[in-house]
């Protein structure tokens, strides 16, 4: 199934996307509730509405605006150095051990929110990356059995600020300035998707600029290792979120000269099989005079 967590007039809602087209899960049964944790929490609730879902009426996709996947995701762990030849054109040694660092909610937002360019810094730079919701609670968590807490995979766009990231060894400040990581509009379940969401094109652009370009097969550690790896040292919850890295072709690495984004582009990242995840690019004082506006 393909998911699209989106506000309309009526509110916020959980939609089964078919092509252009979207079916309100949550006007057919209000268990389904305003994000993906009811389909979540109640593995069962999906199949019960898969005949509903033929019969009932169905909205254009383009009347519904995205909304976060999981509107307060309990933990947001993301990957760095996960692919090879990302990893050489940074500088950096192959990792003997998954490079992971954490994000704060501030510092998300959904698809086609904009993206904020802070004033302290012009080094915003762009991350395509698959990112993978958790379905259900575990710890110490084999590779065999990992695929089995995969609620579903999505679309990230890790907003790095690269001087600050490079103030500390621990990359925490780069990693989350607000409204900086884009994510969704889609959601899609395992069974729609090569195993471990494998072999995927993985792509970044502005307009017709083609920034990254590779494939999810190219990772160094796959969504079962990354999964197992993280669960050794904490519980993982229904609703986390965890981003498995990008691949080569990223602005600060670009020659002769780092290509950051600037305000009026907007970026896109898209994944095979999932879509497509838009971010404006605004600058921090557009965007205060927008809610001081509001």
């Amino acid at each position: 199934m393909k998911y699209l967590v989106g506000e309309t007039s009526e509110g916020t809602a959980v939609f089964a996307v078919n092509g252009e087209n979207a079916v309100n899960l949550t006007a057919l049964d209000p268990a389904v509730g305003s994000d993906l944790m009811g389909l979540i929490s109640k593995p069962g609730l999906a199949d019960s509405l898969a005949e509903k879902i033929t019969s009932a009426d169905s909205v254009p996709l383009s009347s519904v605006t995205p909304a976060l996947p999981v509107a307060s995701p309990g933990t947001i762990i993301c990957m760095g150095l996960n692919y090879t030849d990302h990893i050489k054109e940074g500088g950096y040694d192959i990792p003997e051990y998954p490079t992971l660092f954490m994000r704060g909610k501030n510092s998300i937002m959904a698809a086609g929110q904009p993206m904020v360019r802070p004033a302290c810094s012009e080094k915003l730079d762009y991350e395509a990356e698959l990112m993978l919701i958790v379905g259900k609670r575990g710890r110490h968590i084999s590779e065999q059995d990992a695929l089995d807490y995969v609620f579903g995979y999505t679309v990230f766009n890790d907003g790095s600020l690269r001087d600050y990231q490079r103030k500390t060894v621990q990359w925490t400040p780069g990693k989350n300035f607000d409204d900086t990581g884009a994510i969704g509009p889609f959601t899609v379940t395992p069974d729609e998707l090569p195993e471990g969401a494998s072999g995927l094109k993985i792509e970044s652009r502005v307009g017709d600029e083609i920034l990254q370009s590779s494939n999810t097969a190219n990772m160094i550690w796959g969504v079962q290792q990354v999964i197992a790896t993280i669960s050794e040292y904490t519980t993982l919850e229904p609703g986390d979120l965890i981003a498995l890295g990008t691949p080569p072709g990223v602005g600060h690495a670009k020659k002769p000269n780092p290509r950051w984004l600037k305000p009026g582009e907007t970026v896109e990242v898209e994944i095979e099989g999932i879509g497509i995840c838009a971010s404006p690019v605004i600058d921090e004082k557009d965007a205060k005079s927008k809610v001081a506006a509001a």
